[in-house]
């Protein structure tokens, strides 16, 4: 008798049957540019090497860093590394989830330097126009920031001169009491003269240069790289650019890009739209029309041999829209130009 269940093959023992199985279990190592034989440190050294090179924020490519990032999860942990040696990938899907790539990254980068918070991000819109987002372009941007004063290292003062603050009695919090409804309310709020500390420093004690502040106003000029093609809203990171404090991680300056509206041309995309007005006598005989571009370059379009021309048609214009993101300067077809009729 048949059995369409196929009994003679499962008596093998399914996990017999997949060890039996070749599998690919090189990639991780490869990616990573290391042996088989690789130590746990070495998998660390090998990650963080690369990892910095190929990292969003250092203009690498965010597929790569993801890539680095998956083996390095993989191959530091004695678990998965001995399910991915056996087995290779497949061996690592059963409901498993891979880490952010991003915070893997921040994790070992900071890691043995104790906890530490991190500042808060600095955001600044810059607007460009399309000429520069089409060329690529430089812009200088001025931005205020605190920095950590050199004089007293951002201590304030002597590191052993600080007293207890007399407003919060050295808590770094006031509390308020206020009756209302015949009920009493409490507030704890943050003491404003130690700023939540606890000690401050008599006024003799304090740093002559930061006056106890521990930090500096200063203002700094940031070069910002318009890439070509960079979409409207594009995000430039800068590191470590935000405002510095004592023992906190500094955040970034993250500029966006805001793209101003043309007089000429509508971007969509890749793709660039303009509005081109002719008479009723040429939407019958055809014309030439001689387009400036975003570049200065004049662009001839031929149409003598289209036929009736009627109000809204589109006639298209190829290699000629905005350049591919990403250095390349290659162009897809693209929709230029939009003849609308105007009769006069």
């Amino acid at each position: 008798m048949f059995f369409s269940s196929g009994f003679p093959f499962d008596s093998m023992g399914g996990q017999q049957a997949r060890r039996k199985r070749e599998v690919n279990n090189n990639k991780f190592y490869e990616v990573l540019n290391l042996k088989k034989n690789c130590t746990t440190d070495e998998v660390k050294k090998a990650y963080r090497k690369l990892a910095i090179i190929h990292h969003p924020d250092k203009g690498g490519d965010p597929e790569k860093f993801k890539e680095i990032s998956r083996a390095y999860e993989v191959l530091s942990d004695e678990e998965k590394r001995k399910l991915y040696d056996e087995y290779g990938e497949e061996g690592l899907e059963n409901g498993e989830q891979p880490a952010d790539a991003t915070d893997l990254f921040d994790f070992i980068l900071n890691a043995g330097k104790g906890k530490k918070k991190r500042g808060e991000d600095i955001v600044s819109e810059v607007k460009v126009t399309l000429e520069q987002l089409y060329n690529g372009a430089t812009k200088k941007l001025a931005i205020s920031k605190d920095i950590i004063c050199t004089n007293c290292e951002g201590h304030g003062g002597p590191k052993d001169a600080k007293v207890d603050c007399k407003q919060c009695n050295g808590r770094g919090t006031k509390t308020y009491m206020r009756y209302h409804s015949s009920v009493l309310h409490q507030t704890e709020v943050t003491c404003n003269t130690c700023r939540g500390k606890g000690k401050i420093f008599n006024e003799k004690d304090k740093c002559a240069n930061c006056k106890g502040m521990c930090v500096l106003k200063t203002r700094k000029i940031i070069e910002v790289y318009i890439p070509k093609g960079a979409p409207n809203k594009h995000k430039i990171v800068f590191n470590g650019e935000a405002d510095e404090k004592p023992n906190v991680i500094t955040g970034n300056l993250v500029v966006i890009l805001n793209e101003k509206q043309h007089p000429v041309f509508r971007r969509e995309g890749i793709d660039l739209f303009m509005n081109y007005k002719i008479s009723l006598y040429e939407s019958l005989t055809g014309f030439v029309a001689e387009v400036t571009h975003l570049d200065e370059r004049k662009i001839l379009v031929n149409c003598t041999n289209s036929g009736f021309i009627r109000h809204g048609d589109i006639r298209e214009v190829l290699d000629e829209g905005m350049p591919t993101y990403k250095g390349s300067i290659s162009k897809k077809e693209i929709y230029i130009l939009h003849l609308r009729l105007n009769i006069q």
